[in-house]
């Protein structure tokens, strides 16, 4: 049986020659365009179309809508975590943060992750594949419509490694930014990568105003090397210089993210190595308690040592910040709740929260 057009995986000229290649008038383009993004789930909810374009559309094209499995709401602060099933059974997660300045999603791009981080929930059970571009925008669609109110700004750093994934991450970035959709600008997105260079200095030249993440999380080669394994083929003094060169090219500071582990990366001494590594570097220090994963042998560490971390750093001229606890109540580390549905099985998996 011939597979259906991924129509929400496509750019809107995509679909403008999708339509006129299966014989319909190019503005039909416009008016599905609209719709996907408004997040209907079938073709039937798109009421301005002729009934036998929807019924052609339902036959031959898959809208892509992910099903919500399940969501856990913090009784703390709000915070929102989606569990979404994928046309295949497979799972992946999104959190909904509120803000004083709106509603941050963090989303996914993969199921699963190949880059074996030591300290990350996520890489449980290895890539299983990668998220097609309308597959990721259905995550933003589907939170949306969950709280009637329109996400104003996206963090792609859910489950996977998004470079890993790199072009349906640029078809994603391009359908959620088209102004004859979503509309989200471009500044108000964020991608967080754990340092596959290539990619960087690609993403440099297709998305100069995105803003770029690094999950550093040591202070030294030696220490990085240990907890994220894609150091070996991107080395730290290589990631840096790769940094710098981007900053260089976009006039935008980039974000390093650092999870602070007792006893791995949190110390005093730690934290001036780190300075030492970054001067001269436009950039944003954002350190994250880390939320701690059954079996991985890594404790949070204390808020005397993160507070001391962070002084540290600002006593060194960095905008050094510590990421707010949100969601503490509720599987909080990213991967979690993917991991617990996958050793539960399909079905058995009951809402705690």
């Amino acid at each position: 049986m011939k597979d259906k057009a991924r129509i929400k995986t496509m750019t809107f000229s995509e679909l403008e020659n999708y339509m006129t290649e299966t014989g319909e008038k190019k503005f039909r383009a416009k008016q599905v365009f609209e719709w996907l993004h408004k997040g209907v789930r079938t073709f039937e909810e798109m009421s301005n179309l002729p009934k036998a374009l929807r019924e052609k559309l339902a036959e031959e094209a898959d809208p892509e809508a992910l099903v919500t499995e399940t969501v856990q709401v913090s009784q703390k602060d709000g915070t929102r975590k989606y569990l979404f099933r994928l046309s295949d059974g497979q799972f992946v997660e999104s959190v909904l943060m509120k803000y004083s300045y709106g509603n941050t999603v963090c989303i996914s791009t993969q199921a699963g992750c190949r880059m074996g981080c030591a300290f990350c929930a996520s890489c449980e059970g290895g890539l299983i594949r990668n998220l097609t571009a309308g597959e990721i925008l259905d995550q933003v669609l589907a939170v949306s419509r969950d709280i009637g109110q329109k996400v104003d700004h996206v963090v792609v750093m859910g489950v996977g490694e998004p470079f890993d994934n790199y072009e349906n991450l640029a078809r994603f970035l391009k359908n959620v930014h088209d102004e004859r959709g979503f509309g989200m600008s471009f500044r108000s997105i964020t991608v967080s990568t754990c340092g596959i260079l290539p990619k960087i200095r690609q993403f440099a030249e297709d998305f100069p105003q995105v803003t770029l993440a690094i999950s550093l999380h040591a202070s030294n080669e030696q220490i990085r090397e240990k907890l994220m394994p894609v150091d070996r083929t991107y080395p730290y003094d290589k990631l840096l210089e790769t940094a710098r060169e981007y900053v260089k090219k976009t006039n935008k500071r980039i974000t390093f993210e650092y999870i602070l582990i007792d006893g791995v990366n949190d110390s005093t001494q730690q934290a001036e190595e780190l300075a030492r590594q970054l001067r001269g570097l436009l950039c944003h220090i954002n350190l994250i308690p880390f939320n701690e994963v059954l079996g991985r042998g890594f404790s949070s560490a204390k808020p005397e040592r993160v507070r001391r971390f962070q002084e540290v750093l600002q006593q060194k001229g960095y905008e050094a910040t510590v990421r707010r606890e949100l969601g503490s109540d509720i599987d909080g580390a990213c991967g979690q709740l993917r991991a617990k549905k996958n050793e539960q099985g399909a079905g058995s998996w009951k809402q705690e929260a």
